[in-house]
């Protein structure tokens, strides 16, 4: 399989859960969906369309909703690359290279996000 082709088969929608489903599996649901919140905090000013991004506590249990434009696109839309870009610092400020070595073995978020630790 080549760079990229695990990613390209599926929406961005998928993606997303496929990277939320790795970090709640790593992390739990509590502890992802705080991340997450704080990274689309972070991407908000390059990827307006983040802000549909809604993460809920709902029944005790954590739910989300994707911006529509995740629902359309094959393969990670821009928005779901700059949310990884500020999500990748904080999982290595809270768990050194652990969680990006987990995300790493997974083929649909291998092919897309990088995970060389960057300079806090």
């Amino acid at each position: 399989m080549q760079r990229g082709d695990a990613a390209a088969r599926v929406s961005g929608a998928v993606l997303f859960r496929i990277l939320w489903d790795s970090l709640v599996d790593l992390l739990g649901t509590a502890a992802t969906a705080v991340l997450v919140r704080r990274a689309t905090r972070r991407a908000l000013h390059r990827s307006h369309e983040l802000c549909e991004l809604a993460i809920a506590r709902v029944d005790g249990e954590f739910t989300y909703a994707v911006p529509h434009s995740f629902d359309g696109a094959m393969g990670p839309p821009a928005a779901l690359h700059d949310l990884a870009d500020e999500l990748r610092p904080l999982l290595v400020e809270l768990t050194g290279e652990v969680a990006l070595r987990h995300l790493e073995q997974v083929p649909e978020l291998r092919s897309w996000i990088r995970f060389s630790p960057q300079p806090l």
